[in-house]
């Protein structure tokens, strides 16, 4: 540029500087033309002063002259890439100082125009994304130019099956600051079964005054990115994942291998096994005369109606549990039942009994045992002077017992219970009773005997 006409004092060197501008990350010059108006030879040395000095040199930086003599001098201009380097008008001053008549020190000053430049910083985090609808990203941005702007984006995804949403959906940033969006990315349809869907998509982001300034330039808008497109994915993952679908087949496959196999199985041996338990068994009296088949009393094959072990005739088998002894006999008889009730406080005992009438024989094949409180405690059953058993009551409900051969009690002797009380239990009324309480019922055949 030519440099403008500047005149100087009496004595004082005479000074001209032009105006220049720059851009950051380029270089400039400048000039300025020192004269010595004096009658003396001076040396001269110059420094540039100001908010351009920390990128501004000047060359030589000391020079001598004759009196009326001039020489020109160069400024270079070198401001850094940095949004510290605001753009604007900035003072450029150079400091001449006469090395003879330093109080004659004067700074000449100019103007130094500094371009605008836009850059961004910008980085979304995480690249990628798993969810069943929808997932969350950061969008970080720093302004790395010079003057402010507006921070603006754009996404794009190819279908247009994924919906976004900025928060905020723009950014006023200074030079050198920093700032963050939350996107979020959200699709419409789940995926229910197979694999993860990926949904890849790009994020371009603005400088809205890098687009007024090419719109200025160019009189269009163009969409400006100034920093190359951020991209990312959503991977949509199945509601449902695969190896649920595998359980699923194994639990049907076993509830058809079930059902079709091991249950009919199942029933078929559970009714095998209750076809056993209630099949016919002779009982005392079943036969003729009142006596058991095949006892011995009439029955053919013996003819002499005695019992082995015994004088009398008919004496049911099995009768050596307190049979009627010797010279007596059974007449027929019939089927006969008694119930016997015990009811006793916790920590005590208490028997309950049955006495075979004065002449009766009673042939017991059945006993059934009912603890339908759940108490706690032992029960003895006992059969005249013969213990039967002694059962813990917490251990059963209702207990029954059977037998082919009945276990013949004879008259005057007793049949009893003996309960142990050692905690009352809790019937089905949710309360605790009071009183341990248990029933024994008895059957079999109860029958004259004839002397």
């Amino acid at each position: 540029m030519t440099p403008s006409a500047a005149s100087s004092g009496p004595g004082a060197p005479g000074l001209d500087i032009p105006a220049v501008s720059v851009t950051p990350g380029g270089t400039a010059t400048t000039s300025l033309t020192v004269r010595n108006d004096s009658d003396i030879v001076e040396a001269y040395t110059l420094e540039v002063v100001g908010d351009c000095a920390p990128w501004a040199t000047v060359e030589p930086a000391r020079i001598s002259l004759y009196p009326g003599t001039s020489e020109t001098v160069t400024i270079t201009l070198a401001p850094p890439r940095s949004p510290e380097v605001r753009a604007g008008d900035v003072p450029l001053g150079v400091r001449v100082l006469p090395a003879e008549h330093p109080e004659s020190v004067t700074v000449p000053e100019t103007t130094v125009h500094v371009e605008e430049f836009h850059e961004l910083r910008t980085e979304i985090l995480p690249r990628r994304r798993r969810g069943w609808l929808r997932g969350r990203y950061r969008v970080a941005v720093r302004n790395e130019g010079n003057t402010p702007t507006r921070i603006g984006f754009r996404p794009e995804q190819a279908g247009e099956e994924l919906r976004f949403g900025f928060t905020p959906a723009d950014l006023d940033l200074a030079p050198g600051e920093s700032a963050e969006t939350r996107l979020r990315v959200r699709i419409g349809k789940p995926v229910w079964f197979g694999k993860p869907a990926v949904w890849p998509f790009t994020v371009h982001t603005t400088d809205g005054a890098a687009e007024e300034q090419a719109q200025a330039e160019a009189g269009t808008r163009p969409a400006t990115n100034v920093r190359p497109p951020l991209d990312a994915e959503f991977v949509q993952i199945p509601i449902f994942p695969k190896w649920l679908l595998a359980l699923l087949a194994a639990i049907l496959a076993l509830l058809l291998a079930w059902f079709a196999l091991v249950r009919p199985a199942v029933r078929s041996a559970a009714r095998q096994a209750a076809d056993e338990v209630v099949q016919p068994r002779p009982t005392p009296g079943g036969g003729k005369n009142g006596q058991s088949p095949g006892a011995g009393g009439t029955g053919a094959g013996n003819g002499t109606g005695k019992e082995q072990g015994g004088t009398g005739q008919g004496v049911p088998a099995g009768g050596g549990s307190g049979g009627t002894g010797p010279g007596t006999s059974v007449g027929g008889g019939e089927q006969s039942s008694t119930t016997i009730d015990v009811e006793t406080s916790g920590g005590q005992d208490k028997t309950g009994s049955y006495t075979v009438p004065q002449g009766k024989v009673f042939g017991i094949t059945d006993i059934v045992v009912a603890n339908f409180q759940g108490d706690e405690g032992v029960m003895t059953i006992t059969f005249g002077d013969r213990k039967i058993t002694t059962i813990a009551l917490e251990t059963f409900r209702n207990q029954d017992y059977h037998w082919v051969t009945p276990i013949e009690i004879p008259a005057n002797a007793t049949v009893t219970a003996k309960v142990t009380c050692a905690k009352p239990g809790t019937p089905a009324t949710g309360r605790q009773a009071q009183q341990c309480h248990e029933v024994l019922n008895v059957s079999g055949v109860l029958a004259d005997v004839a002397r």
